[in-house]
């Protein structure tokens, strides 16, 4: 299909229960849930046609409905995300694309989720659309929770992990500040949690088994690199901040207010 006439629909997959910050997605120390700060933000992305929450509590049906955005109810048996996007993939065939934002990434770029739906469409034989950005403090390196992603020239993702990768032989602190290689690439490159997906591979892939990579790592997307799919990378510059931890919600509040002052 051609670039200009894929229908592309972004889905918020909203969780009530969270393990490091209960019903996050509920917190409103703003004035607005965390889950509408996200909806609204997405929703200023221009590339897709509609902005819908993929619920898995009816607590999370009223928060939508009370500030208007559309939901539908998902399983609460769903394990991950993904699942939530195949079920309402199945029930929207006129959408070609879909794109997974995260209910806790109420400061997502909305230009970066246009940029993933172009990444994808850009690219026929991908599969899957995601997005990395440059790594410059060595701390994140160490981190387990920030994932690493390697790609190839052409921008197709080789492997995804919690660790260090690629590891330098002999560490020069030096590369960061660079956070360019000499082919003018960021040497490392924090992948963060944002898909765009076919819409026929995400019906595949919630068939899928899952990987022993994937199960070793806790990384769904290498489920996809193992079964021979191609996942393609875009690069911004700047990575936002997600939600996990009561600290993390705290930092937000404060920048919001900080924001309206």
């Amino acid at each position: 299909m051609p670039q200009a006439d894929a229908k592309v629909l972004t889905v918020i997959p909203a969780r009530l229960e969270s393990s490091r910050l209960a019903r996050k997605l509920l917190l409103r120390e703003t004035g607005k849930s965390l889950l509408q700060h996200t909806w609204e933000n997405a929703c200023r992305a221009t590339r897709p046609i509609e902005t819908i929450v993929a619920v898995d509590h009816p607590l999370l049906a009223e928060e939508c409905r009370r500030f208007g955005a559309p939901c539908v109810m998902t399983s609460p048996d769903c394990q991950s995300g993904t699942d939530r996007l195949a079920e309402v993939a199945a029930n929207r065939p006129e959408a070609d694309v879909f794109v997974n934002v995260q209910g806790d990434e109420p400061e997502l770029d909305p230009r970066t989720i246009d940029q993933v739906v172009e990444r994808l469409l850009a690219s026929p034989d991908a599969a899957i659309a995601t997005i990395a950005s440059p790594i410059r403090e060595e701390s994140m390196l160490h981190d387990p929770a920030v994932v690493k992603a390697v790609c190839n020239s052409a921008g197709e993702a080789l492997y995804f992990s919690r660790s260090w990768i690629p590891r330098m032989r002999d560490w020069s602190p030096e590369i960061l500040s660079s956070a360019s290689t000499e082919g003018g690439d960021p040497p490392f490159l924090h992948h963060l949690g944002l898909y765009a997906y076919r819409r026929d591979f995400l019906l595949e892939f919630a068939t899928l088994a899952p990987a022993p990579i994937e199960r070793l790592e806790k990384l769904e997307q290498l489920r996809a690199l193992w079964h021979g799919r191609k996942i393609v990378v875009g690069v911004t510059q700047k990575a936002t901040p997600g939600i996990d931890t009561a600290a993390d919600y705290q930092a937000f509040v404060q920048r919001q207010r900080t924001a309206v002052l």
